[in-house]
């Protein structure tokens, strides 16, 4: 059960514009993340304006950003975020042997060498927040300087993502009371 209570457009005090918002972007519906998020409206608003740029004003590939969200979720154990995601790595082409396979990826022949260089260089930023040089070099062969400012972004968004769930205890729409 979250820790807090949800809150959503009927209750008192939420801006009503700024669910309208953050429904937009979501397709109609508030996930149970953004029923918490509303708690604080700079807070949602920033967010929702930040995620909205990671997630559709990019150049990275959409599988692959996938991915690296995906493996964030199992790196970090944020089950919630794993749920919300692998349906989206679906559509973006991904095939469902990679996202079940993402959890062994280093010892895998699954995974193309851009893949591993860039689930090596997330695992770094989410494990150990340096990253080695070598790691580096090697992520910095197969993208150009705005996409690894997205994949850095990326990860370093969806680690705060995964710690804000876990902290608070947010479930998956349909786990809650």
């Amino acid at each position: 059960m979250a820790r807090l209570e949800f809150v959503d457009a009927s209750t008192p005090g939420v801006d009503a514009a700024l669910v309208s918002a953050v429904q937009e972007r979501r397709g109609g519906a508030l996930l149970n993340l953004d029923r918490q998020l509303l708690h604080s409206a700079p807070i949602a608003r920033g967010w929702n304006n930040y995620m909205g740029a990671i997630r559709t004003g990019g150049i990275l590939d959409g599988g692959l950003r996938e991915m690296v969200i995906l493996l964030v979720a199992i790196l970090n154990r944020a089950p919630y975020e794993f749920t919300q995601h692998a349906p989206v790595a679906l559509q973006e082409g991904v095939p469902q042997s990679k996202i079940s396979g993402l959890a062994q990826w280093a010892d895998s022949k699954e995974f193309s060498q851009q893949e591993r260089d860039t689930f090596a260089y997330t695992t770094a930023m989410t494990l150990h927040v340096q990253v080695p040089d070598d790691v580096f070099a090697n992520v910095r062969r197969h993208f150009s300087a705005r996409e690894l400012v997205e994949l850095t972004a990326t990860v370093a968004a969806y680690n705060m993502v995964s710690r804000f769930l876990e902290a608070l205890q947010i479930e998956p729409e349909g786990d809650t009371d």
